[in-house]
């Protein structure tokens, strides 16, 4: 009678939770009712020309999944098919619907494809090199920029022949037997003929050739720039420039017009020096005790099995039944793209069919197993009830010993016999 009522208990308790133990621990990719903000759920052919190979050895494997499109939420649809890496889910749900066709199998494990072109966002870091950067004329010198002079006809064992620094106080130094000559603001001609003048009181005649070697503006430009949170770089003295949400190739374009009008015919090369801005998540339940949420780089090569590698492995509390991959999708859209995991057929049979490729943005959840879920619901309201009981018992039990307490000290008063 005991058990039979705790069984009722049990059962009672589950119900009023929510769980059942069977339907618990399922993933529907089927038709759904439109959702509270005006969104469905629809679902469409699985993609990649049939359903999943029968070697999988898993029994909820679907034969149907949700297709997403992506798209600029500010901008509105965009007016083409979404750019997006080959083998990706089209714009339209389902396949060869009125919103455009699939264009084939979504990429995993052996049928990697690559990503589309990177668009720079904050924090990335860029790192540009100065290929050409020849300043307008007429160019006047600063300190610490740098001058190649060549001097002919100079006296025994002292040539001037290199490169020169100008120093902050704006002067170059040609050597012992020569001195130094101010240079700060003169252009290039100005220079040369100040160092003809110069040296004609210790040589006869000289010949002199200057040029500019190096100007202040390629230490600028050169070297690492951070995308900082408004979308710009800076260049130094010659400004900000935005260029978030661009490729490289628009960055290049872009900063060599933004140079144009300071240099002649000005040549960078740009290139991303770290990969700051694009991540998948991998997030992990806690059977009613909260969620996990990693932030991973994305690379362009993980697989679902990367991801979990990636942080050691499952926890001890994961359902195998119950993996799947979401991609984002823009807001409001009907259709959304969530591909279930055969967890034990890709790590135990080797099987590829959904050790899915991810991109930047996708969600691999990995939800708890429906028994230990259960049992967490039920520790959470049985829990007060015990502490309630236990309070109660200790008070009666502390109530109880002092009664007692009291019995035994009492004082007995014996009367002498006469």
């Amino acid at each position: 009678m005991f058990h039979r009522g705790k069984r009722r208990l049990l059962a009672a308790l589950t119900a009023a939770l929510g769980l059942s133990w069977g339907g618990g621990c399922q993933v529907s990719l089927g038709p759904v009712t439109p959702s509270a903000t005006g969104g469905t759920n629809a679902t469409s052919p699985y993609l990649g020309g049939g359903a999943p190979s029968s070697n999988t050895g898993s029994s909820y494997m679907p034969t149907n999944i949700q297709q997403t499109s992506y798209g600029d939420d500010a901008k509105g649809p965009p007016a083409g098919p979404p750019p997006g890496p080959p083998g990706m889910p089209g714009p339209g749900c389902p396949p060869g619907g009125p919103m455009g066709p699939d264009p084939g199998p979504i990429p995993r494990e052996i049928n990697k494809v690559s990503l589309p072109p990177y668009t720079v966002a904050p924090p990335d870091i860029l790192i540009i090199d100065a290929a050409r950067l020849v300043p307008r004329g007429p160019y006047r010198v600063e300190p610490l920029e740098v001058l190649q002079i060549t001097v002919s006809g100079t006296l025994p064992n002292q040539p001037i022949a290199g490169t020169f620094i100008v120093s902050p106080e704006g002067t170059i130094n040609l050597g012992y037997g020569y001195g130094t000559i101010r240079v700060l603001g003169l252009t290039v001609d100005q220079i040369r003929e100040a160092i003809r003048v110069h040296l004609s009181s210790v040589i006869n005649n000289p010949q002199v050739s200057v040029s500019l070697a190096q100007f202040r503006g390629q230490m600028q430009v050169r070297g690492e720039h951070l995308v900082r949170p408004d979308g710009t770089i800076s260049l130094g003295s010659y400004g900000c420039i935005y260029v978030a949400g661009m490729t490289l190739g628009q960055i290049k374009c872009v900063i060599e017009k933004h140079l144009s009008q300071y240099v002649v015919n000005p040549q960078v090369a740009v290139d991303v020096f770290a990969y700051n801005s694009q991540w998948y998540y991998v997030i992990f339940d806690g059977a009613g005790y909260g969620e996990q949420v990693y932030r991973l780089p994305i690379t362009g090569n993980e697989t679902v099995l990367d991801a979990i590698s990636n942080l050691q492995g499952l926890p001890p509390q994961a359902s195998l039944r119950r993996i799947w991959v979401a991609r984002p999708a823009p807001c409001g859209h009907p259709c959304d793209q969530v591909l279930l995991v055969d967890w034990r057929a890709i790590t135990q049979g080797g099987s590829t069919c959904t050790n899915y490729q991810l991109f930047p943005g996708d969600r691999v959840f990995v939800d708890s197993d429906c028994l230990i879920k259960t049992d967490s619901w039920i520790a959470k309201i049985l829990s007060p009830i015990e502490r309630v009981l236990g309070v109660t018992l200790l008070a009666a039990e502390i109530r109880n010993t002092w009664r007692n307490n009291n019995n035994n000290s009492g004082i007995a008063f014996v009367a002498p016999i006469r």
